[in-house]
């Protein structure tokens, strides 16, 4: 049984442990996305995250417990100048793991790891999303619609009526 076994060694002794999550840490504040195995990928969400929580309070001590996880100070800028800002009304939950399929050398289950808030694309996605809510009682108003748009439409169809005989 695994009683109290929270922490997944990942097969290596804690110092190489340490260094390799600093060293994907420090990629993933750099680059906001990394691509790496499911198992690595849940082991460095329980470690970025409260930096990401800590860089929110921009305090010399913060910045130090920092450096202190990433040994890297270009990482550190990022986190406090960058990411900070823009999580900084998110109550957690920083950091995305998409499962994205299988490594073809040797089998094992790959994941991408992103902050939530840098994926420009689901961002894209989720604002059209909101703005084209609608729903099932409005068949009134979507009646009304069509009425307008056809007053717009001749207009719309003189144009390539115009265009035709050019290409004869």
């Amino acid at each position: 049984m695994r009683h109290n076994k929270s922490v997944n060694h990942l097969g290596r002794k804690s110092g190489h442990r340490k260094a390799m999550l600093s060293n994907m840490a420090t990629s993933l504040i750099l680059n906001k996305r990394i691509t790496t195995t499911v198992a690595k990928a849940k082991a460095i969400k329980p470690y970025v995250e409260p930096l990401v929580t800590k860089a929110k309070d921009d305090t010399t001590h913060n910045r130090r417990v920092a450096f202190s996880y990433l040994k890297n100070k270009e990482a550190v800028t990022e986190l406090f100048r960058t990411i900070a800002p823009k999580v900084g009304d998110r109550p957690g939950g920083y950091l995305r793991v998409l499962h994205t399929g299988f490594r073809y050398g040797d089998g094992a289950e790959m994941a991408l790891v992103e902050f939530v808030d840098f994926n420009e694309a689901a961002l894209e996605s989720t604002s059209k999303k909101a703005a084209k809510k609608t729903t099932r009682r409005s068949r009134a108003k979507k009646a009304e619609a069509p009425a307008e748009k056809p007053a717009e439409a001749p207009k719309a169809e003189e144009a390539p009526a115009a265009e035709e005989p050019k290409a004869e």
